[in-house]
């Protein structure tokens, strides 16, 4: 269980500094910090089993026919990943608290950058494919949030937008993906996929899959052509630069593919499309970053370019390039991760960014300068650091490809080209901010930052020099258990020591090396070249994109939409009429062959009288009372209907309703014309007759077909296992709460925000209160009838007894938490009716809002609660108990859920009939009310 607190204590740590938010600074940093470092603490305690090869597991059943179930695994890639995550996120942590100003909302932004943490915890842990996608998905919200943090620049809002585009689109993609993986394996279990490579492999729908995880990976990992995000990206404050940009975020799509390696590697699709976009990646920001004269610019291409080599080393299909591809996982998270929070520093030290005024820094802040520029030349290769050796097994590796024929030594060559430029703007970052003259028209005066800013990135630094001159023993084993599991099998002999002789790769990083500075040195010229193309600004081109697809939406929609009502509605009969015209054209014979029951005379008048009700609906329509009370007569005649074929639910479902929905149209319709004009063109008369009678005879046909014919449903399966699996001899209850209680929960969530979008449509709303009806005839002084308040007020206890009987013996008997509800808001209503608002208020004190909130989560915990006894999510449990006098009973948890159930619906109805109801007082509500 341990393994399950994790990516847990993270996300309870989101309310962590929202509760602190009235004290200091420190406290709220320090309060923030207390459970990640808690999950870092048990992350280590698992460390001996994961070295020891074991992958620790964890799951609860959620909908296990479907294949969905809560899960976490831990392996050695997932133990390498999530020491990232926490160990870097509380550098993070620390660097914030002295990077933000007094201005910024610190407890939102720790809040927002611990809802990013648990979401990358929970890509790397999770256990199942579904799962991971919902994390994945919670990265791109969450890295929205913190990238739009600064919202009041205009820079931060387009680049959040953008971002959240790109990798939500992405991840709809990777969802495509993912669900095509799953119905290939026939489970969404990390641990049968990862073991069913050859069946994916060799599956027709291999391809297809293929790009659809790799558009998930590339477009979060900011791959060409999607590398456009990451650079606008970097108007987010510098510590979510450091953290999402260098060593997490963007990492996500790496480690897909580190995670889906065993499963989709090992052809020459994936060489070709892996490999050629990370080669292409590697160029373009290595190239572009070498121009950039903001100073998170050129790391933020850098980035690209880094993620590009790894991607490149995951596509070579070598196991020694996968090696090579975590290790530089681990160093780029380093040394990137502190060259952001050093940029962080000179910008919040000087005031800008802009490397043309940011010179001679050496001068100010030498203690700085120094740890940038050790990381700069680590981002650069440099021999003793830890840049240098996951370099020279790349360069090792691109000597080994041999796919493209005898075109195979344009990746090493290509590659030596990436790391040239890679030097040059790591030469340009060390010389252009620290040396070259002195600083011009800095905003401020540079000094060193805060002792504990610089913390991070000294520990960082350290990290490098550590793993650059002992590789084996900092390293070693972490890089061997993350690779295996990555593999997924033996490892491949390879070398971490610092001195390999010389040879070719050696000979690529001194060429390296040179060729960077002597670019760097004649930059000018490169700078003249590239002057003579135009910038074009990916974030400009983004937003007339999406302008152009408003526009054309907005076209589209005018044509369609033109405020008539008719018209909609006969759009979407008609081309429901077009879908149904083929499977009834293909019906040979209307009737089947299944016997009818016989026509009694009280099914017959029944009929008539629906009939009859229902055209005088549609023809006395502009006399309000009168189809009021027509319409009620249908809704009466449909409730004995059911009772009249074995479904009492139904029949008090709908009968409750029906009163609900009657003096909802009441309070609605007072407020609209008395009378409506006729406004239809006798055309359109014939129009919409023909239709209704097309439409009509149609359905009719439907029904006809169907209830002439033996119905196979899976009605028997409930009647069967009712009782055995829900407790419950009410198949409709225990269908309700049990069998598909997420479809429920789900509806009585929709319930709630439809209720509360009501609530904030009208709070607000102040309406005439018409003083007579059309004829001029003014309403009754007295609204309040005695007779109706006494009667009310004695009807209300027998009421609400009436809703506990029917609540409670809701499972065995017809009935339940959602007919139990209707019946105590109409009990409610009455007295609203009978009294008025005011009256009702000062006796009754109900935040509604609350309410409908209280029942939803109680619903949902219901479910939860089945975790704790090994069941799937919202399996009822019940037993069976014997009391003095009482005699046995039985105790189910679908009665909890059911309140749930219960108290939603109330606070609901009451919340759109209450708010209504006080549209004709003479005091409009205030916005804090709620009833």
């Amino acid at each position: 269980m341990g393994l399950l607190w994790i990516p847990l204590l993270p996300m309870l740590g989101t309310l962590m500094p929202l509760m602190a938010a009235r004290f200091s600074r420190n406290s709220i940093a320090l309060l923030t910090a207390l459970l990640p470092a808690a999950a870092l603490f048990l992350l280590f305690t698992q460390a001996p089993a994961v070295f020891s090869g074991q992958v620790l597991a964890v799951s609860f059943k959620w909908i296990p026919l479907a294949g969905l179930e809560v899960a976490f695994r831990l392996d050695g890639l997932a133990w390498l990943f999530a020491l990232l995550i926490l160990g870097i996120g509380q550098l993070i942590i620390l660097y914030a608290r002295y990077y933000l100003s007094e201005q910024d909302n610190m407890p939102l932004f720790y809040s927002y950058l611990l809802l990013f943490m648990t979401a990358m915890l929970g890509i790397v842990l999770s256990g199942n494919l579904i799962q991971l996608w919902f994390f994945w998905e919670l990265t791109s919200i969450s890295s929205f949030l913190l990238i739009g943090f600064w919202s009041h620049k205009s820079e931060a809002r387009k680049g959040a937008r953008m971002a959240l585009t790109i990798t939500g689109a992405g991840g709809l993609a990777l969802l495509a993906g993912l669900l095509l993986v799953g119905q290939v394996v026939g489970s969404y279990d990390l641990g049968e996929v990862l073991a069913s490579g050859d069946l994916i492999r060799e599956h027709a729908a291999y391809p297809v899959i293929l790009v659809l995880v790799l558009l998930g990976a590339f477009t979060k990992s900011a791959q060409f052509p999607f590398h456009f995000w990451l650079p606008h990206a970097m108007s987010a404050p510098t510590p979510v630069s450091a953290y999402l940009h260098s060593a997490t975020m963007v990492k996500a799509g790496i480690f897909l593919m580190a995670r889906m390696y065993p499963v989709l590697s090992g052809t020459e699709l994936w060489f070709l499309i892996v490999s050629m976009t990370g080669l292409a990646t590697l160029l373009i920001g290595a190239y572009v970053a070498l121009f950039k004269h903001d100073l998170k610019g050129l790391l933020a291409y850098s980035t690209i370019s880094h993620l590009g080599l790894i991607t490149l080393l995951l596509g070579m299909n070598t196991q020694l390039s996968t090696v090579a591809a975590i290790f530089h996982i681990v160093n780029h998270a380093a040394f990137k991760a502190s060259l952001f929070m050093a940029a962080g520093i000179i910008d919040h030290e000087t005031g800008t960014r802009d490397m043309r005024q940011i010179n001679g820094l050496w001068k100010y802040m030498p203690h700085t300068a120094t740890l940038a520029m050790v990381a700069a030349a680590s981002m650069a290769g440099v021999p003793l650091l830890n840049g240098f050796l996951s370099k020279e097994m790349f360069f090792a590796e691109t000597l080994q490809q041999v796919t493209l024929g005898s075109l195979s030594w344009m990746v090493p060559v290509f590659a030596t080209l990436g790391t040239v430029f890679s030097v040059a703007y790591s030469a340009r970052f060390i010389h252009d901010v620290f040396f070259n003259g002195e600083p011009v028209d800095l905003p401020k005066t540079p000094h060193e930052p805060p002792r504990f800013m610089r913390i991070p990135v000294e520990v960082l630094i350290a990290l490098c020099l550590l793993i650059g001159i002992f590789p084996n023993f900092v390293i070693g084993p972490l890089l061997a258990i993350a690779s295996s599991a990555a593999l997924g099998g033996d490892l491949p002999n390879y070398s971490l020591a610092i001195w390999h002789g010389f040879n070719v790769p050696l000979l690529m990083s001194f060429l390296a090396m040179v060729g960077g500075l002597i670019i760097y040195y004649n930059r000018k010229h490169l700078f003249r070249f590239q002057a003579q193309f135009p910038e074009a600004d990916a974030k400009l081109i983004f937003e007339w994109v999406m302008q152009q697809l408003v526009k054309g939406c907005t076209v589209i929609m005018q044509k369609l939409e033109n405020g008539s009502l008719q018209r909609y509605i006969y759009l979407l009969i008609f081309l429901a009429m077009i879908l149904m015209a083929g499977p009834m054209i293909d019906l040979n014979a209307t009737e089947g062959h299944k016997s009818q029951l016989p026509l009694d005379n009280l099914t017959l008048i029944a009929a008539i009288i629906l009939a009859a009700a229902t055209l005088a609906t549609v023809l006395f329509n502009r006399k309000r009372l009168v189809s009021i009370i027509s319409l009620s007569v249908v809704g009466l005649i449909v409730s004995l209907a059911f009772a009249r074929f074995s479904a009492p639910d139904l029949a008090l479902t709908q009968l409750s309703v029906e009163v609900v929905t009657m003096i909802l149209l009441l309070l609605a319709l007072f407020f609209l014309p008395q009378n409506t004009p006729k406004e239809s063109h006798p055309r359109r008369l014939v129009r919409d007759l023909s239709l209704a009678g097309i439409i009509g005879g149609v359905i009719g046909t439907i029904n006809y077909a169907m209830i002439t014919r033996p119905l196979d449903s899976l009605s028997w399966f409930y009647l069967e296992n009712s009782k055995t699996g829900g407790g419950g001899t009410n198949v409709v209850n225990v269908i309700l709460v049990d069998f598909r209680g997420l479809d429920t929960l789900g509806e009585i969530s929709v319930l709630g925000i439809a209720a509360l979008g009501i609530y904030k449509l009208i709070v607000r709303m102040r309406l005439y209160m018409p003083s007579s009806d059309s004829t001029g005839r003014p309403w009754a002084v007295g609204r309040h009838p005695m007779m109706l308040s006494v009667v009310s007020q004695s009807l209300l206890p027998l009421a609400l007894l009436v809703s506990a009987y029917i609540f409670l013996r809701g499972h065995n008997m017809p009935g339940g938490g959602f007919i139990a509800g209707l019946i105590t808001s109409v009990a409610i209503i009455q007295q609203y009716i009978a009294h008025g608002v005011d009256w009702i208020k000062d006796r009754l004190r109900i935040n509604y809002q609350w309410l409908v909130a209280s029942g939803i989560l109680i619903a949902a915990l219901t479910g939860v609660g089945s975790w704790f006894f090994n069941r799937p999510f919202l399996t009822t449990w019940y037993d069976y108990f014997n009391l003095p006098l009482i005699g046995e009973f039985e105790l189910a948890s679908a009665m909890l859920f059911d309140l749930g159930v219960y108290l939603t619906v109330i606070g609901a109805t009451l919340m759109i009939l209450a708010n209504l109801g006080k549209l004709t007082t003479k005091q409009s509500p205030a916005m804090k009310e709620s009833n």
